[in-house]
């Protein structure tokens, strides 16, 4: 049974109803951006989602929760349903206001009374949207909500039709707004295969159950947005988004179509994140999959850090870290410069040290690397292994200077940019990685011919 709770001072509009009454759409018309997976199957949203929006000069946080199907007191036997239903409560705990979506075209149903009365517990503002109302034609229809006890809207989410007038309506039961101003965030994408435990490290990590946790693979779909931050050691806070991702399955076991758009997503998360974690079972070693995904965080330049899960079970066997990470260097060479870490989310094992390296590995994609060490490090380089030779014609080094960040990038000047070769480049490029510290992040070196440019003051 919901309780009532104080009035919550962040401004948070949580999107409630039944299932498959358009929620994710709203939702995603809100956020004017296309965030939550909108598809007639039921249940499709799980988890809460959050995400930013702003009208008319007014911001706030918009809240997307799974459809709520069970009678007050009503038990499931569906571990998702219940997990669903206790994500919904805790939305509407954390809201200054409530958006009850309805169905305008099927009239007032049982379970769009039985919402109204659970919102009606909790204390909270409530304004009653009513979807799908495509045309002027349906306003009328409104009247049949009249019995939930709330201001009604009509609207249609697909077609931007009555929005505004909901807005009015929502935002001025919202706190005034915080004084300061928005922090920049980078973003985390926790991804993997399925049940390797993505949820349950964000859980951990955030001392919160921010996001559905079961046993039943592929339970996430949508990507869900925690924010998150984080004390250095050096005193500084720096604040992240962590995001969850569906497991990324092999393509040909991806069937449906709500499974095949949650994978995309994963994907899309991947080249949007500044850092990407891949989890992976410490029984089950790395995959192909996980090499799938390892490399598509490479071909994307993105920074990487790779943690090995449910670190627990594998301790008893007497399998030591340092034995387990040799091996698995060996089979991932390609990616000797990512950290590991060994973590258990079940226990907590290293959890909080798990953070600590991806800070630091954040820390690194905003390195500035001064121009005089650099053109050092580059010159020993070349001398130290002759650069590559294309007939009479051999590379040449004149200086280099750091283009920019996030990832780092370096343009190299020389006498012929062709020259260069991948061999030597992954040459260059490890010289670079030692010398100024940049294990798990990428890299980028760029060539530019020398004719005509004047080289720089200093070594």
């Amino acid at each position: 049974m919901m309780k009532k709770s104080a009035q919550p001072s962040e401004r948070i509009v949580a999107i409630v109803g039944r299932p498959n009454v358009g929620k994710s759409a709203l939702f995603n018309r809100l956020v004017r951006r296309r965030l939550a997976i909108v598809h007639s199957e039921e249940g499709v949203t799980r988890d809460r989602l959050m995400a930013s929006a702003e009208w008319l000069g007014q911001r706030f946080e918009v809240v997307d929760t799974g459809g709520l199907a069970l009678m007050d007191r009503a038990q499931s036997s569906d571990e998702i349903v219940r997990a669903t239903t206790e994500q919904v409560h805790a939305a509407i705990a954390d809201a200054a206001v409530v958006i009850q979506v309805v169905d305008i075209t099927v009239g007032c149903q049982p379970m769009d009374v039985e919402v109204a009365r659970l919102l009606r517990k909790s204390g909270r503002p409530v304004v009653v949207a009513a979807n799908k109302a495509d045309t002027p034609d349906w306003d009328d229809k409104t009247g049949d909500f009249a019995r939930l006890g709330y201001p009604v809207r009509p609207i249609a989410a697909i077609h931007n039709r009555g929005i505004e007038g909901l807005l009015e309506a929502v935002l001025p039961h919202l706190p005034p707004p915080a004084d300061d101003t928005d922090l920049p965030r980078l973003k985390v994408a926790v991804v993997g295969r399925p049940n390797v435990g993505k949820s349950s490290y964000i859980n951990r990590l955030t001392g919160s159950d921010r996001v559905i946790v079961t046993d039943v693979p592929g339970t996430t779909r949508d990507r869900i947005s925690v924010p998150f931050s984080l004390k250095a050691a050096d005193g500084a806070v720096r604040h992240y988004t962590l995001v969850d991702t569906a497991g990324m399955r092999k393509q040909f076991r991806v069937r449906d179509s709500v499974e095949k758009f949650s994978f995309f997503r994963a994907e899309q998360t991947i080249a949007e994140a500044d850092i990407v974690v891949v989890l992976m079972d410490a029984a089950a070693g790395p995959g192909k999959q996980e090499k799938k995904i390892l490399a598509l965080a490479r071909e994307r330049q993105k920074a990487c850090v790779l943690l090995i899960n449910k670190w627990d079970l594998a301790r008893g066997t007497g399998v030591k870290e340092a034995d387990y990470e040799a091996s698995l260097r060996k089979e991932l060479f390609f990616l000797s410069d990512i950290p590991v870490v060994f973590v258990s989310a079940l226990s907590g094992h290293h959890i909080r040290r798990s953070f600590e390296i991806i800070d630091a590995v954040a820390a690194r994609l905003m390195t500035v690397i001064p121009t005089g060490v650099l053109n050092r490090v580059l010159h020993d380089a070349f001398q130290k292994t002759q650069p590559p030779f294309s007939g009479r014609r051999q590379l040449k080094f004149y200086y280099a200077t750091q283009t920019g960040q996030n990832p780092p990038r370096i343009t190299l000047f020389v006498n012929e940019p062709r020259l260069n070769n991948p061999t030597y480049q992954a040459y260059l490029t490890t010289r670079l990685r030692d010398a100024f510290d940049l294990a798990g992040v990428p890299l980028i070196l760029r060539y530019r011919s020398s004719h005509g440019q004047r080289r720089p003051d200093g070594p």
